[in-house]
C-alpha cells in the first residue's frame, strides 16, 4: 500500500511555512513602525537573513502586497505601502460597520468571563505607557467584547483592517493627549455589553472607531504638511 505523504509535496510545505514565517516578521515590522512607509525591501537582503532563496521571500512579500502593505514597482521592486488620509478614511469607515456589526451580535450573548477580560485590558490600557502596547491592549480589548458573536471570518476581516493602519495609530498613540477620552469611550462601550444591550453597544462602537479614525487623519494631515513645509 503507497504511503498518503508520497502524495504532498513536501519542499513546497516546507516552503510555505518559510514565507508564512517571513510574511510573519515583516507584517509585524510594518505595523510597529520598524519598516516606515517608502522603505525598500530587497528580496536578496532579506533572503540572506532567513538563509532561504529568493522564492519563500517573493511568495511573502505577495501576501503582504494582498494585505495592502507593501507595493511593488518596475524600476524599484517591493516597497512598504503608504497609505493616503483618503484611503486611511475608507478603511476605517469599513472597520466601523464591521465592528459594529459584530458588537451587535456579540453584545446579547457576552460571558461573564469576556467582560472580565476586557475590563483588565481596559484597566492595563490606562497603565501602559509604549504605543505599541497600547495598540496591541487596544486590539485585546476590542477582540475580547466580540470574541461570543462566534464569527471567525468577521474577526479575521477586522484584524486585517487593524493591521493596514496600526502603524499609523501608533504613532498617533505615542504623540497624543486624547487617552482620557479613548478611556472614557471604552468605558461606555464596555457598560453597553455589560448591559447585554446590542443597540447602544453596536453605537457606541460604531462612534468611537470613526472617532478615532478622524483623530488619526486630523494628526496625519499636520504632521504630512508639516513635513512639507
Amino acid at each position: 500500500m503507497s504511503d498518503p505523504l508520497d502524495l504532498l509535496d513536501i519542499p513546497r510545505l516546507a516552503r510555505l511555512s518559510a514565507s508564512d514565517q517571513i510574511a510573519t516578521t515583516l507584517r509585524d515590522a510594518i505595523v510597529d513602525g520598524l519598516l516606515p512607509a517608502g522603505e525598500v525591501l530587497r528580496q536578496d537582503d532579506i533572503a540572506a537573513r532567513f538563509h532561504v532563496s529568493k522564492i519563500p521571500v517573493r511568495e511573502a512579500l505577495k501576501r503582504l502586497e494582498a494585505e495592502g502593505l507593501v507595493n511593488f514597482f518596475r524600476n524599484r521592486g517591493a516597497v512598504v505601502a503608504a497609505l493616503s488620509t483618503e484611503e486611511i478614511l475608507e478603511y476605517v469607515d469599513i472597520r466601523a460597520m464591521l465592528e459594529a456589526r459584530a458588537a451587535e451580535l456579540a453584545a446579547p450573548r457576552i460571558s461573564d468571563d469576556s467582560l472580565a477580560r476586557a475590563a483588565r485590558c481596559l484597566d492595563e490600557f490606562g497603565a501602559a505607557l509604549q504605543a505599541g502596547r497600547l495598540g496591541e491592549l487596544n486590539w485585546q480589548f476590542h477582540s475580547a467584547l466580540y470574541a461570543d458573536a462566534d464569527r471567525p471570518i468577521l474577526m479575521g476581516e477586522i484584524r486585517a483592517l487593524y493591521d493596514k493602519v496600526e502603524r499609523y495609530v501608533r504613532a498617533l498613540l505615542a504623540m497624543t493627549t486624547e487617552m482620557p477620552k479613548t478611556q472614557s469611550e471604552h468605558r461606555a462601550i464596555l457598560d453597553a455589553f455589560a448591559r447585554r444591550d446590542p443597540d447602544a453597544a453596536a453605537e457606541l462602537t460604531r462612534a468611537h472607531v470613526l472617532d478615532a479614525g478622524a483623530s488619526l487623519v486630523k494628526y496625519l494631515k499636520d504632521h504630512r504638511d508639516h513635513h512639507h513645509r
